[in-house]
């Protein structure tokens, strides 16, 4: 297949699969010869942050000298944004050629059973098989949804686990409380393997400190008391961060994003613990964290122009919380959009509370989880939004004309809207 059929296949997976359980996904990886095994595996599960968590660490290993695996999602513009090896996304062929040989077993044993991956699943296959056939020493997998039933759990050996910001998202899958929620995503641990977590929130901390003390997991608990110094500038932030192993270190991150400090924390603190089987030099930790870039959050894609992939009220007070450090000389406007499973009410009264912009505009998403524009136009309430468009793209095109100098644009609410901001920037080369 072409890299459009394969695409347009996975697109209709949910048509002609059914629920799989996490030892059907297990069975099946160990029929596709267990890719990915004899690596060192790096498993990230957690509410808010793991992608940035992934791109930081992904970009200090490859300074390092690693190779490195990278499976995320979801993605922005292209699918083959959710597989990298040290940094670089999947070519469009090689993308088709793992799906060929996935394909290739399940036609296999198709006449002995009905499984059949779910999307997800299917695209957790075809990466462990890439980062197999390039060779990756190190492979680090961020969680689809949850943990405990994620695809990505059913790999057999991990050397770490990381779990990040837990909050309030997927509550129709992962429960209604915070200490469920840190149950779901609790579940990658396996035993006698390290853990570093953010601890933020007492009552998913607890249920994170017990699972992994019943599993005699080592914990390293990171939180903001662990992060000092901190200073904002224009476009980097600086921070120090004790550790045991390579005592303080001062850091300097490439972002907009004050929370970007925290995900660096964990990164810094994995490294710590990790030291005896992946060596690393202070010199590669500084330069890989500064250096490394994640898209869609708080990435400038314009002059003035910043992505953000906040979808939750932890995301969108993150982001109000950069926007107040921003030192923006002129006006702030938002673009925002959202799917109907968030929270995008609450979302809602949060942007328009914070009075942080001067205009708020609100556009449909082509996904057909968006929001529609009357009931976005109801959650923003009295008044209601500056604007309001059927197309990302004309939206954004309406906000750029009306900006004077020192003003800014925040786009917020989706990834899916991030994407299509992206998308249609590079077909309309908009400079």
């Amino acid at each position: 297949m072409v890299y459009e059929e394969t695409v347009a296949y996975l697109l209709d997976i949910p048509k002609f699969t059914k629920k799989n359980t996490l030892e059907d996904t297990k069975s099946f990886l160990h029929r596709l010869g267990n890719p990915g095994c004899g690596k060192t595996v790096i498993h990230i599960a957690g509410t808010n942050g793991k992608g940035s968590v992934c791109a930081y660490l992904s970009s200090v290993l490859r300074k390092a000298g690693y190779r490195v695996g990278m499976f995320t999602s979801p993605h922005l513009v292209s699918m083959c944004e959710r597989f990298r090896i040290n940094g670089e996304m999947i070519s469009e062929n090689d993308f088709a050629d793992c799906f060929a040989q996935v394909r290739e077993r399940l036609d296999e044993d198709a006449a002995s059973g009905a499984y059949h991956p779910s999307f997800f699943e299917m695209l957790f296959f075809m990466a462990m098989v890439y980062f197999e056939a390039r060779q990756a020493d190190v492979i680090l997998l961020e969680t689809g949804l949850g943990g405990r039933l994620d695809a990505t759990n059913s790999v057999s050996k991990k050397e770490l686990c990381i779990i990040t910001e837990i909050g309030y998202d997927h509550m129709e899958y992962l429960g209604g409380s915070l200490a469920e929620i840190a149950g779901e995503k609790a579940g990658i641990l396996q035993k006698d393997v390290p853990l570093v977590f953010w601890d933020g929130k007492k009552e998913a901390s607890e249920i994170i400190v017990q699972q992994a003390k019943m599993r005699g997991c080592p914990v390293a608990a990171v939180s903001k008391r662990d992060i000092r110094n901190f200073e904002i500038h224009k476009k980097f932030i600086d921070f120090s961060f004790e550790t045991g192993y390579y005592g303080y270190i001062r850091c300097s991150l490439t972002t907009y994003a004050p929370y970007q400090a925290m995900n660096a924390a964990l990164v810094l603190s994995a490294l710590d613990m990790l030291h005896d089987i992946l060596p690393v030099d202070r010199t590669a930790i500084t330069a890989g964290l500064k250096e490394a870039r994640w898209e869609g959050r708080m990435e400038e894609i314009l002059p003035d122009v910043i992505v953000d992939g906040a979808h939750n009220r932890d995301g969108v007070q993150a982001l109000l919380d950069a926007v107040r450090a921003d030192n923006c000389t002129g006006r702030r406007f938002l673009l925002f959009s959202a799917v109907m499973d968030k929270q995008y009410e609450k979302m809602a009264e949060m942007l328009t509370d914070c009075r942080l912009f001067d205009g708020i505009y609100i556009t449909e998403l082509k996904n057909t989880r968006g929001v529609s524009r009357r009931l976005l136009e109801r959650a923003f309430g009295a008044g209601g939004p500056a604007g309001s468009f059927a197309d990302a793209g004309q939206a954004l095109e309406t906000i750029l004309q009306s900006r004077l100098p020192g003003d800014r644009i925040y786009i917020a609410g989706s990834l899916y809207l991030a994407g299509e901001i992206k998308y249609y920037i590079e077909k309309s080369r908009i400079i």
